[in-house]
This record gives structure tokens, C-alpha cells and sequence, in this order.
């Protein structure tokens, strides 16, 4: 765990950082889901805010971390912990994250307001975040990645934020978010606006082209893929276990017919 003093860009605050929840995850997914990055794509190319939705083990991550090695845009990464429910540690942690691609983000009048930010003053904070990123130093492109809203999906000021967000967000930044969690009502209604798009659950689940593709990586033939996908339902983590476990099964006995195998339901 590395710690950053960010005393110098908060106004005379002192606090630590934990430099880890602002960088891009390092593990490569295992191959690209082509379908899902199409989707992502097109959000990004109309403007609109993502949200990656679904419970653990779906793929959320692993799919946010592919795209943001291939939009050919800077990536600015946050990963949410449960403390971050504290708006001012929140805020600290979203500017932090952008400084890393934009250094300075923030350093003038948007600082002063992020350590005094309530319920009261989201509104007047969002704006002044809105209006640095579209006319701050280095402003340009940029994909905002934040990871694991649900830690925080209950704060009282989260919804008021995004609401007022998305709809004002420059046409060349890009949030994506991923969270256990369906988006709050007034911003799933932004869906039907076509100014948010919502990868669910369903949406994740491997095709079975997928999964064939998956078990190839591993070495696994298509019949194999074609059983764990009937099992697994195309769950991502589950999908990736069983073929891990087939592969190190190869690799010590005598090789079974693919009808021979037992799988079992994830819990």
C-alpha cells in the first residue's frame, strides 16, 4: 500500500491517499469481449455516461479495464471504498484521480470548495468540477473510470451529484462506472433520454461464441466451453474457474471425455 500527502493541493488539509485506489487495475483480461467494447464505443463516440451493473463475479472490472486500454484516451482511475462515503474523502480521491493525467486539476478554486462540501453545496461543487474539467489546464479528452459505487450507493449525496453530472459532462469526458448495484431511479430514467447507457447483468453473461473463445485461450475445446457455459449461466468468474481447473486437470491425468465431467452450480 503506497500513500500520497495531498496536503498541497487541498487547502492547508492535510490527508493521505492511498495511491492504489487511483491506478488502473494491472491484471489483462484474459481476451476481449468485442460485443461489450462495441457498446462501450458507441456510448463514448454519442457523448453519453456508462454504467457497468451487475453482482461480483459478472465481469464489471476486467471489462472496464479492456476498454480503457483501447479508447486511445487518457484514463483517469478510481476505485470507491466504503470510507468514501464522506463526500470531502470522495471528492479528494475523484480530483486526485484526474491530477494523475492532468496535473494541477483542481489546484485553484475547485480545492477550496471540496473541503467544505455538504448536502447542501453538492450542487455548486458539481458545476465547478464540471466547468475544470471542460476549461481547466489540460483539458482534453478523458475517460473517468469509477470503480464500486455500490460502497457508497446509500451517502445522501450521491445521487444529487451524478444527476447533475452526466447531463453536464463535456462532450469529450467520458464517465464510466461500475457498480453491484442498478443506478438510483432518476438516473436509470436517464436511459430512456438516451444520455446514459446500462450494461446489466444479462447483458454481461458470455455468449457462447464467448465462451468457446474463452476456453480456447485455455486450450479447451469447444465441447468443454459449450458444458461450463450450460452451468455457469456465462458468469464470468465461475467461467473462468472451471476452465482453470479443467486446464490444470489436462495437465496431471489421463484426458476424459468432455461428457465425463462433473460441474457444479456456483452458490
Amino acid at each position: 500500500m503506497f500513500l500520497i500527502d495531498s496536503s498541497h493541493n487541498l487547502a492547508g488539509t492535510r490527508t493521505e491517499l492511498i495511491t492504489e485506489k487511483i491506478c488502473e487495475p494491472a491484471p489483462t483480461p484474459r481476451i476481449s469481449r468485442a460485443r461489450l467494447l462495441s457498446m462501450l464505443e458507441r456510448s463514448m463516440a454519442a457523448g453519453t455516461s456508462t454504467i457497468i451493473s451487475g453482482r461480483a463475479g459478472t465481469g464489471k472490472t476486467s471489462l472496464a479495464v479492456d476498454f480503457a486500454r483501447k479508447c486511445g484516451r487518457p484514463v483517469a482511475w478510481y476505485k470507491v471504498d466504503a470510507p468514501d462515503a464522506d463526500p470531502k474523502l470522495f471528492f479528494q480521491y475523484l480530483v486526485a484521480s484526474i491530477c494523475e493525467q492532468r496535473p494541477g486539476f483542481g489546484a485553484g478554486s475547485l480545492m477550496p470548495l471540496v473541503t467544505k462540501v455538504d448536502l447542501d453545496h453538492i450542487a455548486w461543487l458539481t458545476e465547478a468540477f464540471v466547468y475544470e474539467l471542460a476549461e481547466g489546464e489540460g483539458a482534453g479528452p478523458l475517460l473517468l473510470v469509477i470503480e464500486d459505487v455500490h460502497l457508497v450507493s446509500d451517502s445522501d449525496w450521491l445521487e444529487p451529484f451524478f444527476s447533475r453530472l452526466l447531463p453536464l459532462l463535456p462532450s469529450n469526458v467520458h464517465v464510466l462506472i461500475t457498480s453491484r448495484s442498478l443506478p438510483p431511479a432518476p438516473l436509470w430514467r436517464m436511459r430512456s433520454k438516451q444520455s446514459l447507457v446500462v450494461v446489466d447483468e444479462e447483458t454481461l453473461a458470455f455468449t457462447r461464441l464467448e465462451v468457446v473463445a474463452l476456453f480456447e485461450s485455455y486450450g479447451l475445446s469447444s465441447q468443454q466451453a459449450n458444458i461450463a457455459l450450460d452451468h455457469t449461466h456465462g458468469r464470468a468468474a465461475a467461467l473462468d474457474e472451471f476452465a482453470s481447473f479443467l486446464q490444470r486437470s489436462e495437465a496431471t491425468a489421463p484426458l476424459r471425455p468432455a461428457s465425463a465431467l462433473v460441474f457444479c452450480k456456483p452458490g
